[in-house]
């Protein structure tokens, strides 16, 4: 067993050192390629470095641009970071598609966020809810120093209220709490807001005269903590035209395209296992723009899926319909983001992606984002029901094929020279090196 004592206290060298003589056979070339994917620069290395515990090295995805992104009337080059081929260039081709059409359309519906005091309680219910009410002030009171700077800037608490859920768990109530946060993404201001509300809590039990002694001691905090379920943190991204004017160099019959289209969102609605696919094309948009602006997309992957099952059943977070001669494409999409905070203010090129997409506030940023995802949810639909997805995507993942053999530069150009207009597959592109090394 390699159980380590201590390693927290180490330099990086040593971890390194204790990594490499573990698990390496002391190979040094272990070494050099960690060393590899440090920063020339000691200062931006450092700060890199305190993000995280334990670190050795970077660990590099790569940073594209999709442009031509028309939304709301304004155009955008959206920052995308990703390692999956033909994701921004799937967004790109539906940005400059929709640019033509009127661009995309993105609102926010509600911005409230959630946290929650979960708690235990054997006593009168009645007795609960009045201990609750007299809380109410308590809680605003108890939380002033947290809330003061966020209540300048127009957010804060927005309510506190107890959920009964003894049905589900014996004894289990929560206090349910709304915040608006703003710009920032909210976490240790809700979590700072919910552990004062807990203290309350604890606090105050003992001295509520309709609680019994059993009443009083029956109460336990389980703990406190935000939720990255924000059903009502909401933003909807959409496109329309009539269907005429769908016509392009892929999509020969419109009226076709469209029909064909509808249904393949139809199916993602009500098959699970196409409509999972279907949401992580979805992500591959969303989560891009999430990484390049240091936001959480962890949380957003967690909070949208949970979404996507809200009505008990996993199904399509996007939706088309042809009304008329009209076509139109949406979605509404939760989304908990931050543009001040965290890695906002810290890491380069998060501040680089902010400055691209001109500063946004969260709100905008929630619609950026979501447009995004219903970009690459187009692209991938547009390609799925006329020349199927592989083609362009397997163009895409040409070069990582030809990387993975080595291929050299003339090797490269006869390759790319030889499929411009045939089918790419793995097997053929292997094929093709095999004979040219031949």
């Amino acid at each position: 067993m390699n159980i380590v004592n201590g390693f927290s206290k180490l330099t990086k060298q040593q971890k390194i050192n204790w990594l490499v003589e573990t698990y390496f056979k002391n190979d040094q070339t272990v070494v050099q390629l960690l060393k590899l994917y440090w920063n020339s620069n000691e200062e931006l290395q450092k700060l890199h470095d305190e993000f995280i515990e334990n670190t050795i090295t970077n660990f590099y995805l790569p940073m594209g641009i999709a442009p031509n992104f028309v939304i709301n009337g304004k155009t955008y080059t959206v920052p995308m970071v990703i390692e999956e081929s033909s994701v921004v260039a799937a967004a790109s081709n539906a940005a400059k598609f929709w640019s033509k059409r009127g661009g995309f359309k993105a609102t926010v519906l509600s911005t409230e966020k959630i946290g929650n005091v979960h708690f235990m309680f054997g006593g009168s219910k009645h007795n609960l809810v009045q201990f609750i009410e007299k809380l109410q002030p308590v809680f605003r009171s108890r939380t002033a120093n947290i809330t003061r700077n966020m209540e300048k800037r127009g957010g804060g608490i927005l309510s506190i209220v107890l959920k009964d859920k003894t049905a589900e768990l014996k004894n289990y109530y929560q206090l349910h709490a709304t915040f608006d946060t703003k710009d920032s993404m909210g976490a240790n201001f809700i979590n700072s807001c919910l552990e004062e509300f807990a203290n309350v809590l604890r606090e105050e039990v003992s001295n509520f005269d309709l609680f019994t002694t059993e009443e009083k001691e029956s109460l336990q905090i389980v703990m406190s903590i935000l939720s990255n379920y924000v059903p009502n943190c909401l933003v909807r991204a959409e496109v329309s035209s009539k269907i005429s004017d769908l016509k392009s160099k892929e999509i020969e019959n419109p009226q076709e395209f469209a029909e064909k289209f509808v249904q393949a969102v139809r199916i993602a609605e009500i098959e699970t296992y196409r409509a999972v696919t279907h949401n992580k094309g979805i992500m591959n948009g969303v989560d891009a723009v999430v990484l390049a602006t240091g936001n959480d997309f962890r949380a957003i992957e967690a909070g949208v899926h949970a979404f996507a099952a809200k009505d008990g059943k996993y199904t399509s977070l996007s939706h088309a319909e042809i009304v008329g001669d009209e076509f139109r494409f949406w979605m509404d999409l939760p989304l908990a983001l931050g543009t001040v905070g965290g890695l906002t203010n810290l890491h380069p090129m998060v501040k680089f992606a902010m400055k691209l997409l001109e500063k946004p506030k969260a709100d905008d940023l929630m619609q950026i984002i979501a447009v995004a995802g219903l970009a690459q949810n187009f692209a991938a639909i547009k390609s799925l029901t006329t020349t199927g997805i592989q083609k362009g995507h397997m163009k895409m993942h040409l070069m990582n094929i030809l990387n993975q053999f080595n291929a050299s530069a003339d090797e490269k150009t006869a390759v790319l020279q030889h499929f411009a207009e045939k089918t790419v597959s793995h097997s053929a592109v292997v094929d093709f090196i095999e004979r040219l090394r031949r």
